[in-house]
């Protein structure tokens, strides 16, 4: 089943990085629209609503279908409806519609086709590699999808200079039109089992099931609550920086794209680091290094007023998110059966689509009233508090360790 298992991923990266790089593209583009011409948190605060929630809402049964249908198909699926939306956006930006509701509108329909997106990749790639590549291909493709996220923001800043946003709103389309095609044409593998059998019309009982699932293995359930608190606290630094560049050190293009740039690269060096090295034996140590990185530079970047030097923390920050999502998923596609991948990954998508906007609905309005700097400060002690918490969970420990 997995003998051209090399080729497989290969093509399958492959049209996931094409994808990703269009994507990026227009959510760069849309995001410093934004910020540029609003300079609001609760601006900011509605745009990643508008992307994030419909994840939380449909992850869960995005997860039921990612474990009974062909996951292959719902990615190309996503892929075209993000696509078509993009299409309509750009029509309307060329004949001068450009109310910020049009904005909130799509980036909450290209949410959905990411949570229908998500939980079927995730579930996909173990379907295609041998359990002792995991590691190494979920670090190479951390990088090569970090490399995406750095140069990305350096072309969406170099077009928004030379040209219209429009332009970037057809890349866009062009880009979804090869991925996809990508999938239909070159990539044959055979569907999962589950995807084989008759159905049952029942999805509640799949998406109860999968919940069963969760309550019934506690390393799911305590990793998921610890990561969904973590989320929270880690929304200022997520989708504020933006903000406080702007107001701090300038409203520039440049700046936003240089901080972008840093966390980028920071990214990339992170997934070449977990390819090369594969984190400690217990996946969890690696987990806790990433996230005490993580709190301790969301503290620096409210303290440093020298923009070269908070360009560089973002560089570290991003190197630690590698370092904390390659061994979770890892983690997960090897304990978690096959049947309940989907499930699981879609419940994952929730948390972490759901959380950072919550942590916004009080974090956004907050940064109109005090400084985003106190806000990043005490976000990253308390960060850096509940890891204490995760070292000293004997029985996440346990689980961490090379089976």
């Amino acid at each position: 089943m997995r003998q051209n298992w090399k080729r497989n991923i290969v093509l399958f990266i492959t049209s996931q990085t094409i994808s990703l790089f269009g994507s990026s593209l227009v959510q760069y583009a849309i995001m410093w629209y934004i910020t540029l011409e609003t300079q609001s948190g609760i601006m900011m605060t509605l745009f990643i609503i508008c992307g994030f929630l419909p994840v939380f809402f449909l992850s869960p049964f995005a997860g039921v279908w990612a474990d009974r249908y062909n996951r292959k198909l719902l990615i190309v699926l996503s892929d075209t409806v993000i696509a078509t939306v993009t299409l309509v956006l750009a029509i309307l930006f060329i004949i001068g519609y450009k109310e910020m509701w049009l904005l909130l509108t799509i980036s909450a329909i290209r949410g959905l086709g990411q949570a229908v997106q998500m939980p079927a990749v995730s579930a996909m790639i173990p379907q295609m590699v041998p359990v002792d590549k995991l590691m190494k291909v979920n670090g190479i493709n951390s990088s090569i999808q970090s490399f995406i996220m750095l140069a990305s923001p350096i072309a969406s800043g170099a077009l928004l200079s030379m040209a219209s946003i429009e332009i970037i709103f057809f890349i866009d389309l062009s880009t979804a039109f090869v991925a996809v095609l990508t999938l239909l044409l070159f990539l044959h593998i055979p569907v999962h089992a589950k995807a084989l059998e008759k159905q049952k019309v029942s999805y509640y009982n799949d998406l109860r099931e999968g919940f069963r699932y969760i309550g019934n293995h506690g390393y799911v359930k305590k990793i998921f609550i610890f990561c969904g608190i973590f989320f929270i606290l880690a929304a200022p630094m997520a989708f504020l920086t933006p903000l406080q560049v702007a107001r701090s050190f300038g409203s520039d293009v440049w700046r936003l794209t240089m901080i972008e740039i840093s966390f980028s690269i920071g990214m990339m060096a992170g997934g070449i680091l977990m390819a090369s090295w594969g984190g400690f034996r217990n996946k969890i140590y690696t987990m806790v290094l990433a996230f005490l990185i993580m709190g301790v530079g969301t503290v620096a970047l409210g303290s440093i007023p020298i923009f070269w030097m908070y360009t560089v923390i973002m560089g570290i920050v991003g190197l630690s998110m590698p370092m904390m999502n390659t061994p979770f998923t890892v983690l997960l596609q090897q304990k978690v059966e096959e049947a309940f991948l989907g499930r699981i990954f879609g419940v994952l998508s929730m948390i972490s689509s759901s959380m950072m906007p919550l942590g916004m609905l009080v974090f956004g309005p907050l940064s109109d009233l005090v400084k985003i700097e106190w806000l990043l400060i005490g976000t990253g002690i308390l960060m850096v508090i509940e890891t204490m918490f995760l070292i000293t969970n004997r029985a996440l420990i346990a689980v961490g360790k090379e089976s």
